[in-house]
């Protein structure tokens, strides 16, 4: 009989997962998983910290929405993934980490780099085990894959001890589970699903607020028939961004805490009612609004504030459901449609002077009026910051689901090296753009090396405001000064991208910004374009 290693069984059971690339960084642990890619034609990249390839791994699930896949050494290199671990289990992304791990031989012994590392990978995952019999690896990974993939989203991690790593098997004795998850999509409770057609029906100011679950799920279609057939304001945020293009009219994004706080029903669908939403209640929400919650988890249903009516069960059945029963609103705009459209619309004109701003440090804004308007309309575009991202958020136009990224819940800066490289890989024909901060760029900047040589012509555009912005104008306002906030404009990340084998590019003046983006996508390197922006504009939270 053939006789097969460990490690060459992880790569195939990865390969009959469709896993078309992993994210690692090497390590003694996890060489024979190594060599088994190899063999199965799964792309290995290689990072320079293993957080980035927990953020790469958590990038290609919210692109794909399929798992992706990390692969790190045990010791520090497990530990490594744990911020980006954490970040992806609170935004509910589907991602699979297998770390390498002591000898079962050798345990409590005092082997290099011991530690054991389900006990702090268990609150962050929705699934954390240690596999210890060499021929059970690819039954392990299909458990994971069941835990990832839900139905709530969110990461599974396996431990491999380096011997069951290393253990050979006759092939004869492993199974590779087959058709082992159900592709069912729970429906919601009928006599709920007609209770909250009735609301939306009848109400006269009703507000649709959708997020994630809507991407993760699917959805799209049936998100954009649900929301025509009810004829409500819409807003979205998260991974719900792009699931109905922007120039919809009924897609709104400016005027949503007055919409919020106007609304006789809302219905919040796919996205926690959590800090985003102001929890649910006053001034955010109106106190006698009805509130129709639909999602995934009857644990997150009710959570905050009271609701009216909510629906368990997999949103794109769900909203499926509702279109059907809904007595909808068609051919004539409400006057409350028409009224958050004046408001929009005011709040836009707000906005014009900084968007044409000629000053010189840029406006933030007029930067991401010139990123908005270079932009094709299937560009893949990574928010990781603070201030820079709530512009670039307020500014940009998302026409495709899963084309915008940014940190989620977490609010985890660093993610945006990790999620460009997965997405550039996943739609390598499509623009792929990071909107940095000069802080946030920082953390995983690093990774333009692993992009340039392997290939990845990415763009990351820095907001250098030469601080951490959002933090130092939250200093000065609470205290009427800063400490421990300042960075230094003048450095040149441009120039150290150079370095790495990308592209640079640096901007003082706002009619510089386009050219430099044209001569970075042209390069056909991963490229910087360090812009300075102007260290005294703060984002105004208000609207």
């Amino acid at each position: 009989m053939s006789q097969i290693d460990g490690g060459h069984l992880v790569a195939r059971a990865l390969k009959n997962e469709g896993v078309e690339c992993i994210f690692s960084l090497s390590g003694a642990h996890i060489r024979t998983i190594y060599d088994g890619c190899v063999d199965e034609g799964i792309e290995i990249i290689d990072v320079r910290h293993e957080q980035a390839a927990a953020f790469a791994a958590e990038g290609w699930a919210k692109v794909t929405g399929r798992p992706g896949v990390c692969v790190v050494t045990g010791g520090p290199g497990v530990p490594n993934t744990v911020t980006a671990v954490a970040n992806a289990f609170r935004g509910s992304s589907p991602m699979i980490v297998i770390g390498g791990g002591d000898s079962v031989a050798e345990m409590e012994m005092g082997p290099p780099q011991q530690l054991s590392h389900i006990e702090y990978m268990q609150p962050i995952t929705k699934w954390a085990r240690r596999v210890l019999e060499t021929r059970r690896i690819p039954e392990y990974l299909s458990i994971a894959f069941r835990e990832a993939i839900g139905p709530k989203t969110g990461p599974a991690f396996l431990e491999v001890p380096r011997d069951v790593a290393e253990g050979q098997v006759d092939e004869a004795d492993v199974l590779f589970p087959t058709k082992y998850r159900t592709q069912a999509r729970p429906q919601g409770d009928p006599v709920l699903v007609r209770e909250a057609a009735i609301l939306l029906s009848t109400a006269q100011r009703p507000v649709v607020m959708a997020g994630s679950s809507v991407w993760w799920s699917q959805a799209a279609n049936e998100f954009k028939e649900f929301v025509e057939s009810v004829g409500a304001p819409l807003f979205l945020n998260a991974m719900g961004r792009g699931s109905i293009p922007p120039d919809h009219p009924l897609l709104f994004s400016l005027a949503r805490r007055f919409a919020l706080s106007q609304a006789d029903v809302v219905a919040v669908i796919g996205t926690p009612i959590d800090f985003r939403l102001g929890y649910g209640r006053p001034p955010t929400f109106s106190e006698e609004a009805k509130v129709i919650q639909i999602d995934f988890e009857a644990t997150d249903i009710g959570k905050n504030r009271p609701i009216e009516v909510g629906i368990t069960g997999d949103v794109r059945a769900v909203l499926g459901q509702i279109s059907q029963e809904i007595q909808g609103r068609p051919g004539q705009e409400s006057e409350w449609v028409r009224e958050l459209r004046e408001r929009e619309s005011s709040i836009r004109k707000e906005d014009e002077p900084a968007l044409n701003s000629n000053a010189i440090p840029i406006h933030p804004l007029r930067l991401c009026r010139e990123i908005r308007d270079f932009l094709d309309r299937d560009a893949t575009v990574i928010g990781d910051g603070g201030d820079i991202v709530s512009f670039t958020a307020r500014v940009l136009n998302i026409y495709y689901p899963g084309h915008w990224l940014d940190p989620g819940p977490m609010g985890c800066l660093g993610v945006g090296t990790g999620y460009a490289m997965a997405a550039k890989l996943a739609r390598p024909q499509e623009q792929v753009l990071i909107v940095s901060g000069d802080g946030s760029f920082g953390l995983n900047g690093m990774e333009f090396d692993t992009m340039a040589r392997h290939d990845i012509p990415v763009v990351s555009v820095i907001g250098n405001d030469g601080s951490w912005g959002q933090e130092k104008h939250g200093h000065i306002a609470q205290y009427g000064r800063a400490v421990g906030v300042e960075l230094c404009q003048a450095t040149r990340y441009d120039k150290m991208v150079e370095s790495l084998g990308g592209h640079g590019e640096y901007v003082e003046r706002p009619e510089d910004i386009r050219p430099a983006l044209e001569r970075a996508f042209a390069s056909g390197k991963p490229a910087c374009v360090n812009v300075l922006t102007d260290p005294t504009v703060a984002y105004a939270r208000r609207q």
